[in-house]
């Protein structure tokens, strides 16, 4: 029995515990739904699942790989979830997708390619994230869901109004009723990406029951 074997597999799974710890310290700390443990686990298993692919006789290695890839897309759809109009978990996802590829990586003895990718995901991650703010400041659409207590024009009129008189452009994309109550999807357009008006503008209608952006 070679023990230079085993420990050379074991520090392949040790590297994966290592990076995985990295990229989850960051999902961990804005509270993502796949943190610190779970980033760990991804690619320690996939390294671990590489490792065994390569020691299976009569198994083929793209074979294993194709499937670490589509039990990874399991754990990825399910941070993913729909509220309102926003769709939230897609960077988690991608994340988890990534630390599975750099655990596959790993335990196909490709070092360095693993170290350069995880560099480049925590620099996605850390340092492009204030720039990603940045660039949203510039962004001068946006899209409302609002649900009003009542089903008449009166509103529709109301807010378009408001549009006009500050400059805004706006397209109603959708008019449902739901239960008892009417639900508009509005575009919304401000020349000096002030959007507070709008929201104040809401806050106070007697008839907005909810709204979301």
């Amino acid at each position: 029995m070679d023990l230079s074997i085993y420990f050379e597999e074991a520090a392949q799974v040790s590297v994966a515990f290592i990076i995985g710890a990295v990229i989850g310290l960051e999902r961990e700390f804005r509270s993502k739904p796949a943190g610190f443990r779970t980033m760990i686990l991804i690619c320690v298993g996939s390294c671990l699942y590489t490792i065994l692919s390569k020691e299976a006789d009569n198994a083929s290695g793209d074979r294993i790989a194709s499937n670490i890839v589509t039990g990874i897309g399991f754990i990825g759809a399910g941070v993913i979830f729909k509220e309102g109009i926003t769709v939230n978990g897609l960077t988690t996802a991608a994340i988890i997708w990534v630390t599975a590829a750099l655990g596959m990586a790993i335990g196909y003895h490709n070092y360095p390619l693993a170290i350069v990718v995880s560099v480049m995901v925590v620099i996605a991650l850390f340092v492009l994230e204030p720039v990603q703010r940045f660039i949203n400041r510039f962004h001068k659409v946006k899209d409302y869901r609002i649900r009003t207590v009542s089903t008449g024009d009166i509103f529709k009129k109301e807010i378009e109004v408001f549009f006009a008189t500050n400059s805004m452009t706006y397209r109603c994309m959708k008019i449902v009723k739901e239960n008892k109550d009417a639900v508009y999807l509005y575009r919304i357009s401000s020349p000096d990406r002030n959007y507070d008006i709008v929201n104040n503008y809401l806050l106070h209608h007697k008839e907005v029951k909810s709204f979301e952006f």
